[in-house]
């Protein structure tokens, strides 16, 4: 691919409105934003997702930025790559730090399909024109739930996602059902639950949910393969899925019925496609999880969530729906309960330079 160099973006924003969970709330949403440029001058972007402080997964925006400075981007200095399948292998000396990984990834790719003049899409597989659109709901607050719902699906998002807890469960849940009887619902639990709650989540079986989003540990899948079997609802993966050796094992146990796929939670796209493909014969639905991204990320979401497999809708909600501005033309916006996938080269979107600089806090270069 002869990269010339490598440029990484420490970038900071305010959320338009707090994104609240058990875990905790995010007001303002650092990243880090990967640009690596070829000889012929031209760009793929990526995005290191990791939050502020280590609530989601181990990993953290300086640790990231650790990663991606003293390990990771020395050793692509030293070893060429002339595809962006390779990254993963090359990365493999390096355990977990999935994020930092996925940041040069994920750059890899849209600069390779720049090259290539194709979309990512069309370079992952995808056959897609447009992705089905879900969103987030994040407050403790029943009546800004309903508001938020409200609001989203006058927006035209085909599918709401509740964020639960012991302390924020089947009774908020029931009145948001009352509410919308035939509404695609799904509850995202965050690890907040263990098998003594058993009770508390089978009660949930009454509510016709999607699914409930990894109910017990953030590393565990032996427990909620027992689980799975003493409650209705599906099961959905989400932190416990960080290989495809992971999403195998998950399968074969009985563990869920359904898998979230997050390109930054598994290493990149390349292990992303995998896991989708393995699901795919297994018949496992898929679909694309966020992570409070900026626009790059997101637009790798689309270009991923083309592939056949992502049956359900994701979380890939416009730019509107947390940033007042983002850093990509043009932002990403759902219409009639879909985004369209881009057909230029790359990613699609153009890089909102001004908003960069607006928003970038700290930046890095490195020759390759």
């Amino acid at each position: 691919m002869k990269i010339t160099a490598v440029e990484l973006f420490i970038i900071k924003m305010p959320l338009k409105a707090p994104f609240i969970t058990h875990l905790g709330t995010v007001q303002d949403r650092e990243g880090i934003i990967v640009k690596i440029t070829d000889q012929e001058g031209m760009t793929g972007y990526g995005e290191g997702v990791a939050f502020s402080t280590p609530w989601y997964t181990e990993e953290t925006v300086k640790t990231s930025i650790h990663m991606l400075t003293d390990v990771l981007i020395p050793v692509m200095q030293t070893h060429p790559i002339d595809h962006p399948d390779e990254a993963a292998e090359l990365f493999k000396s390096v355990r977990r730090n999935n994020m930092a990984k996925a940041g040069l990834e994920t750059a890899l790719w849209d600069l390779y399909a720049k090259q290539q003049a194709l979309p990512l899409s069309k370079m992952l597989g995808g056959t897609r024109q447009e992705v089905a659109s879900g969103v987030v709901v994040a407050t403790d607050s029943l009546t800004n739930a309903l508001k938020q719902i409200e609001s989203y699906l006058e927006a035209g998002y085909q599918r709401i996602k509740v964020k639960i807890s012991p302390q924020q469960d089947y009774q908020f849940l029931a009145e948001i059902r009352q509410h919308y009887p035939q509404l695609p619902i799904m509850a995202d639990a965050n690890s907040a639950y263990s098998l003594a709650d058993l009770d508390r989540l089978r009660a949930l079986d009454e509510l016709n949910l999607l699914m409930i989003e990894q109910p017990l540990g953030h590393d565990d899948i032996i427990e909620h393969a027992r689980l799975q079997k003493q409650i209705k609802t599906p099961i959905c993966l989400d932190e416990s899925i960080v290989t495809f050796d992971d999403a195998r094992k998950a399968v074969e146990l009985g563990s869920c019925k359904v898998i979230n796929i997050k390109v930054g939670r598994v290493g990149g796209l390349s292990e992303a496609k995998r896991i989708h493909d393995y699901c795919v014969e297994q018949e496992i639905p898929v679909w694309c999880g966020g992570m409070i991204e900026f626009g790059i990320s997101r637009a790798h979401n689309i270009a991923l969530a083309s592939l056949q497999g992502f049956s359900i809708p994701g979380d890939i909600s416009a730019s509107s729906r947390f940033w007042e501005e983002d850093i990509i033309l043009p932002e990403v916006s759902v219409e009639n309960g879909v985004i369209q996938v881009p057909n230029s080269p790359g990613i699609g979107f153009a890089i909102n330079e001004k908003r960069l600089k607006e928003t970038t806090i700290a930046t890095k270069v490195f020759p390759i």
